[in-house]
C-alpha cells in the first residue's frame, strides 16, 4: 500500500500541465507588473496629497486641514500592504519560468512556496478586512440605537 505522500513524489507534470503553468506564469507577471504601476501611482499621490488638498481646501472652505495628511498617510499605507501580494505574485512568475524551462524540482516548489505566501496574504488581508466591517456595521448599529 501507498502512503499519500509517497503518491504525491511521483507525481509528474505533463505537456498541458506545463502550458498550463506557463500561461499562469505570463498572467501573473502581467498582473504584477500593473500592481507595481498601480503602487507606483499611489506613492506619487501620497507625495502630492498634501498639496493637492491644501489647494483644494484654498478654494472650497471648510475642508478640513489635515485632509492632506491624512490621505498622505493612508496612500503610503496602502501602497505598502499591496506591494507584498504583487511583490509574491513576481516572485511566483519568475520563479515558474525558471524551473519550466531548468526542470528543477526545488525552484518549481519556490515557486508554489511564492503562489501560497500570495493566496496566504490575500486571505489573511480578507479576513481582517471582513472584521473591520462587521465591527463597523455593529458600531452603527448600536450608535444609531
Amino acid at each position: 500500500m501507498h502512503n499519500p505522500i509517497t503518491q504525491l513524489e511521483q507525481l509528474t507534470i505533463t505537456n498541458a500541465s506545463k502550458n498550463f503553468l506557463k500561461e499562469t506564469a505570463k498572467w501573473a507577471k502581467f498582473l504584477s507588473i500593473i500592481g507595481f504601476i498601480l503602487i507606483a501611482i499611489m506613492l506619487v499621490f501620497a507625495v502630492f496629497a498634501t498639496t493637492i488638498f491644501e489647494l483644494a481646501g484654498k478654494m472650497q472652505p471648510g475642508m478640513p486641514e489635515s485632509l492632506g495628511l491624512t490621505m498622505t498617510v493612508t496612500y503610503l499605507v496602502l501602497a505598502i500592504i499591496y506591494f507584498f501580494p504583487v511583490y509574491y505574485l513576481l516572485q511566483f512568475s519568475n520563479k515558474m519560468k525558471t524551473a519550466l524551462s531548468t526542470k528543477n524540482d526545488e525552484t518549481l516548489a519556490k515557486a508554489f512556496e511564492m503562489l501560497k505566501s500570495h493566496y496566504k496574504f490575500i486571505g489573511v488581508f480578507t479576513i481582517i478586512t471582513m472584521s473591520l466591517y462587521a465591527l463597523l456595521i455593529v458600531a452603527a448599529v448600536f450608535g444609531g440605537l
